[in-house]
């Protein structure tokens, strides 16, 4: 990176302030995707009956918003190795304001979903950049590291938007949720454009062999760049676990609202409000990975919170399935799911795109779209199950979790 504003290293002689504000840029454009998801939540079941469609229909807009991610890190991955981060994460934010302007407007559910497309391939660019520029400057352990500080900023925007999300829901209606999206990315797109600079460095070397554009390599190159990660193992066993793990969480995600509103008839603006005791956790989480995984290294990271996982899911399910059933029963362990989250996921990113640094923005795509590919499976599957009991959730969140774990134990 050539600009003041970012780090062109991790030497010792690197500013403070100047690293700040390169994190705090990084943390605003990670928070525009999981915006999109968390902050329209609460207005679900009334989006379901403005639209004329049931629950489970407009749940969909969920599961179509991770499957565009999911396919679109596919692509900007590669892209981003091939013609830099900076201009494919600038086009990637214009398409996110796009697609939540077409969302706002839209007067279908077909509609709704194609505008959800939109924005969530433009929106999956600053996810799939944002831990790829990190890599770009920093080794394994301080990339974990980078990566738990970057996460855990994100998280604030995401943990006050479900109870924004319901305010908006109540005074205006849901299409407002999605006016809010467009204006809270456009000054994040000045702001990149304005100050973040190239951080690929085989880009860097390309013009510096005497080439002004990296040669795009030929589509049997992109497969064989795949095909290499595909046979790593260390590639899997961070991957998948970083998959699982977010499982759990998209599940609840999926299905919380329709358990809290629905089932024990609570309101948006409520919901919105417990939603907050989740991203407390990721943060606590994320701030711990900040803390400690240059310390500790990834692997030991990630079996801590692994099985921190599994043991917050099997509370979650005796005391909700079994005892009290109140949102606290669903919010305060699930609390400690998301903490254990951000103790696997900073440390899981970071091995990811660490496997092969010169493919990293592919590695880190493909790894995304495994990670969020296996949430767009869930969602739909919560949603589909879900009638009168909270039940569904709470097994499919249990599989998912013990899965994270078995994957991480057997591939290590």
């Amino acid at each position: 990176m050539n600009s003041s504003a970012a780090p062109s290293s991790a030497s010792d002689s690197e500013s403070t302030a100047s690293r700040r504000r390169f994190i705090l840029l990084l943390v605003f454009v990670a928070a525009v995707s999981p915006m999109g998801i968390n902050v329209y939540l609460p207005s679900m079941p009334g989006m379901a009956h403005d639209l004329g469609v049931d629950y489970a229909t407009i749940q969909l807009t969920l599961s179509v918003y991770l499957a565009a991610v999911a396919l679109g890190q596919l692509v900007i991955g590669p892209l981003s190795d091939r013609f830099g981060r900076r201009p494919i994460l600038l086009v990637g934010l214009v398409l996110y304001m796009l697609g939540a302007l077409w969302c706002a407007l839209a007067d279908s559910i077909v509609w709704l979903n194609v505008g959800r497309v939109i924005q969530a391939v433009g929106g999956c660019a600053g996810l799939t950049l944002s831990r790829t520029i990190v890599r770009d400057l920093y080794d394994t352990r301080q990339a974990a590291s980078m990566i738990g500080y970057v996460t855990m900023g994100m998280s604030v925007a995401p943990m006050l938007a479900p109870a924004f999300g319901g305010l908006l829901q109540e005074w205006y209606g849901w299409r407002a949720s999605f006016v809010f999206l467009v204006l809270f990315a456009l000054p994040v797109t000045i702001w990149a454009w304005a100050r973040l600079r190239e951080t690929n460095p085989y880009l860097h070397d390309a013009a510096v062999h005497g080439a002004t554009t990296p040669q795009a390599p030929a589509a049997s190159g992109l497969m064989r760049q795949y095909g290499e990660l595909l046979l790593s193992p260390s590639f899997w066993g961070y991957a998948l676990t970083a998959a699982f793990s977010s499982g759990v969480f998209f599940s609840f995600v999926a299905g919380a609202a329709y358990v809290v509103i629905e089932l024990l008839g609570r309101s948006p603006l409520e919901y919105g409000l417990y939603f907050g005791a989740v991203t407390i956790g990721y943060v606590v989480g994320n701030f711990l990975s900040g803390r400690y995984a240059a310390k500790f290294g990834p692997h030991r990271m990630i079996l801590v919170g692994s099985t921190c996982n599994v043991l917050a899911v099997i509370v979650l399910v005796l005391a909700f399935g079994v005892t009290w059933q109140h949102p606290l029963t669903l919010f305060v362990p699930m609390g400690f799911v998301a903490l254990s989250n951000g103790l696997v996921l900073p440390s899981a990113i970071a091995g990811v795109v660490s496997v092969m640094p010169r493919v990293a923005g592919a590695a880190s795509g493909l790894a995304g779209s495994l990670q969020i590919g296996f949430a767009a499976l869930v969602a739909p599957l919560v949603g589909w199950l879900l009638n009168t009991t909270a039940w569904p959730l709470l097994i499919v969140m249990l599989a998912s979790s013990l899965a994270a774990w078995t994957t991480y134990r057997l591939t290590r």
